[in-house]
């Protein structure tokens, strides 16, 4: 087994502005520098002990910290089956989850940036159809914090395919709960955000997002329905329902069925992209110079607690604070920090107090389903944050 390391590197995040079709387009890459900065052998230990326990086939690692890479690791394989494929710095991951801050939430907010909907809209007054069966009173703010009511998915039981029918199933789910009353994650909450994406921006969300996100953050190597001639880049996740191993095909099979692009999964990504992304929205929230494609006042509401008031399940607008899926916050990093997970063995978490970020991608569900990557996200994210000086917060 390969064990690529680049250990206590320096590696930036350089940026060039760039005027096209005149638009100021920021392009990003990064840069490897000697300079040594500390040890995250304790982060490197985990990661092996976990791919070696079979955990996960391997997994990559960035530490940024302060502006700059200053960690990452690539360890293991890229797939298993049906021949093993070492793991590279250059592979692709379904993203799964991670689609929901990175991309939805930050495309309904830059809606509400631009004053054409409001947090506390009913999304039936955009979609009638949904105020059905209880439904009329969720706002768009329920859907983004998961406080909605609504069941974590759409029936899967019988064997639908298509869009059309995928959004007649989430317009017509019923509650689980009364709106507002009680956090439950759920994918149905993401896709009907999708949906109003494509609604106000006239563009099918795959297109609205390369256009408004992507591309403005030069993450070129990040999309939707990934072409077959990346496939050879993409790690696999497992077999499907008919024995097909997923590659380059959304793991998530609400996504799947409705044709690989949906608001809650769709997103193939890399760790140069998401790097690109993590440091892109810490330059944001820091003031520093940025072409993260919100402004810093909004960025804020996405990532501090909005969920109804008096409940404690904290939740950002699309970003997960402190629930039962923190675990990749680890011990150290501040109460400030947020991030989120993807059922394919994808994290994020940045804390803006230590101008930080951990992501970990793996492919934890291949060949066959796999393993949990709980345990390894918080111990990653706890090592990393000691290894950065910080201390459990108060």
């Amino acid at each position: 087994m390969s064990d690529r390391r680049v250990k206590n590197d320096c590696v930036p995040l350089k940026r060039r502005h760039v005027l096209l079709g005149g638009a100021m387009i920021c392009f990003s890459q990064i840069v490897a520098c000697a300079r040594p900065v500390r040890s995250f052998d304790a982060v490197d230990d985990l990661v092996r002990d976990a791919v070696g326990k079979g955990e996960a086939p391997g997994a990559v690692v960035v530490i940024g910290h302060d502006g700059k890479i200053v960690h990452r690791l690539v360890y293991g394989k890229r797939a298993i089956v049906p021949v093993s494929e070492p793991l590279s710095w250059n592979t692709h991951f379904d993203m799964a989850s991670l689609t929901k801050p990175t991309m939805t939430a930050l495309s309904v907010m830059q809606f509400v940036e631009q004053g054409r909907v409001a947090l506390d809209d009913r999304i039936s007054q955009y979609f009638p159809e949904f105020a059905c069966n209880g439904k009329g009173d969720i706002t768009i703010r329920l859907l983004l914090t998961h406080y909605s009511g609504l069941p974590p998915d759409v029936p899967l039981n019988d064997p639908w395919t298509g869009k059309v029918e995928g959004v007649r199933r989430a317009m017509m789910s019923p509650l689980v709960n009364p709106p507002g009353e009680k956090f439950v994650y759920s994918d149905i909450n993401y896709v009907m955000l999708g949906l109003l994406v494509e609604k106000l921006s006239g563009l099918p969300l795959d297109q609205y997002v390369r256009l408004n996100i992507l591309e403005p953050l030069g993450m070129t190597e990040s999309g939707y329905l990934p072409p077959s001639s990346l496939r050879p880049l993409i790690a696999p996740t497992q077999y499907d329902e008919q024995g097909v191993m997923l590659r380059g095909v959304v793991h998530d099979p609400t996504a799947r069925r409705m044709g690989g692009v949906a608001g809650h999964a769709g997103l193939f990504s890399d760790p140069q992209d998401m790097s690109i992304y993590a440091q892109a929205l810490l330059d944001r929230l820091k003031g520093r110079p940025s072409c993260f494609p919100l402004r810093q006042e909004t960025l804020l509401l996405m990532t501090t607690p909005q969920q109804p008031p008096g409940k404690t399940d904290l939740r950002g607008l699309g970003w997960d604070i402190n629930t039962h899926y923190s675990s990749p916050r680890g011990d150290v990093f501040s109460r400030h920090s947020f991030g989120h997970t993807g059922f394919t063995g994808t994290s994020l978490w940045i804390d803006p107090d230590s101008d930080s970020y951990v992501l970990i991608l793996t492919n934890r569900v291949h060949p066959s389903g796999g393993h949990s990557v709980v345990k390894l996200r918080h111990d990653v994210a706890t090592e990393a944050g000691r290894a950065l000086g910080l201390t459990a917060p108060v």
